[in-house]
């Protein structure tokens, strides 16, 4: 929390003195905004002991409770505002911010204070009896610092930073270099954040509950041959089936979003998204989606067992990926502007998919487990989504967008049957996932 505090002071002061700051006649309380994103992200920081907690111990129901109810309220807030004081500006997405954090703190925060000491967490042999043992105190039979952990963490620091920059860079080159005006930027925003709702809603929660999931089956920093044999077993097989299940969601996304991005722009912000480079943006996004999908999976295996000399190693790798990331986006988006943001992306996502899958090949070696055949979808699923491809890209060209209602619902109705095609082919021939996903 401290250094939450301190950073951020520092970086908000860049944010308003260093960095350009938009004209206050069209975006207005400006500062204020950047003073209530600041002060949010360290209201989100007290309740990280809680979060952490509730995931070590898979309180699933609890974090989907807290971040459900977390959202509904940022958004009934946001709109209510957005009708009733337009003229508020950035005040509306500030305060919906702050109440977003204080609400999904006070969720763990009033879970835990009840679940503590209770009959429930007695039988559970839960480790904390009292709330007052999450706040910083010092131990008297204990070093002031546990070093082993403070080093795996110091790791782990240096590799969320450049997961940040990894992941979140294209936005750092805009706005530090200025490669777009802000009303290009809005684009790219609108798009992005459409294009990453199944990232957020479906890949992540998968990401992070099966990361628990593996770290708790195997041990940290031992090889395939030291484990326990029907721990590998297991956790061959779950990982091989979340390959396959991410696989085919991606696929999905990438065959029906590049004949459907014009249109759903088109419905969900008319002419002026459709008819610029917004379809475009999308259509790359689908393609990133596919590569999101299996990236997710494959790096929550890889850290959940990487020991600390591993992960010191990957830091090189993603120090020079973080450089070469950085250069290719901002030279792509001079020659292919905001495009270029989504295809540096693809790249830094090939290059991360690559290490986790020789990684897990390396591991899974010298035993009899293949998970990642979970990555070969069945040949009449391929050949039916090439045809899909083919049919709804022909639609599209036919009867999208400017030929009037009958002739979009003739293109919608193209792309259910091929959609329902899939679906069924993917019943027939994916029987060992289905049942998994039925199960889990």
């Amino acid at each position: 929390v401290p250094l939450g505090v301190f950073w951020s002071l520092i970086l908000g002061l860049v944010w308003l003195h260093l960095l350009e700051v938009p004209d206050p006649s069209v975006v207005p309380h400006y500062q204020a905004g950047v003073v209530a994103f600041g002060l949010s992200a360290i209201i989100e920081l007290l309740g990280e002991p809680f979060w952490v907690l509730a995931q070590a111990h898979l309180f699933v129901r609890l974090k989907v409770i807290a971040e459900s109810l977390s959202i509904v309220s940022k958004c009934i807030l946001t709109v209510t505002l957005v009708i009733i004081y337009p003229h508020w500006g950035l005040y509306i997405f500030s305060l919906a911010q702050l109440l977003y954090v204080s609400v999904l703190v006070m969720c763990y925060v009033i879970y835990l204070v009840m679940f503590l000491g209770s009959p429930e967490a007695t039988k559970k042999s839960f480790p904390v009896a009292r709330v007052k043992a999450l706040l910083p105190s010092y131990v008297e039979d204990e070093s002031f610092v546990n070093w082993k952990e403070a080093r795996l963490t110091w790791s782990f620091f240096k590799q969320s930073f450049l997961k940040q920059i990894l992941t979140e860079g294209e936005r750092y080159v805009m706005t530090f270099l200025n490669v777009l005006n802000f009303g290009d930027q809005g684009v790219y925003d609108i798009v992005n954040n459409l294009g990453s709702l199944v990232a957020r809603f479906i890949f992540l929660p998968i990401e992070e509950s099966f990361y628990v999931f593996f770290a708790k089956v195997l041990e940290r920093g031992k090889t395939a041959k030291d484990q326990k044999q029907d721990d590998v077993a297991m956790a061959a097989n779950v990982l091989e089936l979340l390959l396959k299940l991410v696989l085919l969601i991606g696929l999905t996304i990438t065959v029906f979003g590049y004949a459907y991005s014009q249109l759903a722009l088109d419905i969900y912000g008319g002419s002026m998204l459709s008819s610029g480079t917004g379809p475009n943006l999308l259509r790359c996004y689908a393609l990133y989606v596919l590569f999101l999908a299996v990236n997710g999976v494959t790096e929550c295996f890889t850290f959940a067992l990487m020991c600390k000399e591993e992960v010191d190693r990957y830091n090189f790798v993603m120090l020079a990926l973080s450089f070469i990331f950085l250069c290719l986006s901002y030279f792509l988006t001079h020659w292919y502007g905001s495009v270029g943001f989504i295809l540096a992306n693809c790249f830094n996502m090939g290059i991360r998919i690559a290490h986790s899958t020789h990684y897990i090949h390396h591991y899974f070696r010298d035993s009899t487990h293949r998970p990642l055949a979970g990555l070969l979808p069945s040949p009449a699923l391929l050949l039916l989504y090439t045809l899909s491809a083919v049919l709804t890209a022909a639609s599209e060209v036919l009867f999208c967008c400017d030929k009037g209602w009958i002739s979009r619902l003739i293109h919608i109705s193209t792309g259910a049957l091929c959609l329902a095609a899939s679906l069924v082919t993917m019943f027939c021939t994916e029987t060992k996932l289905i049942h998994f996903v039925r199960s889990q």
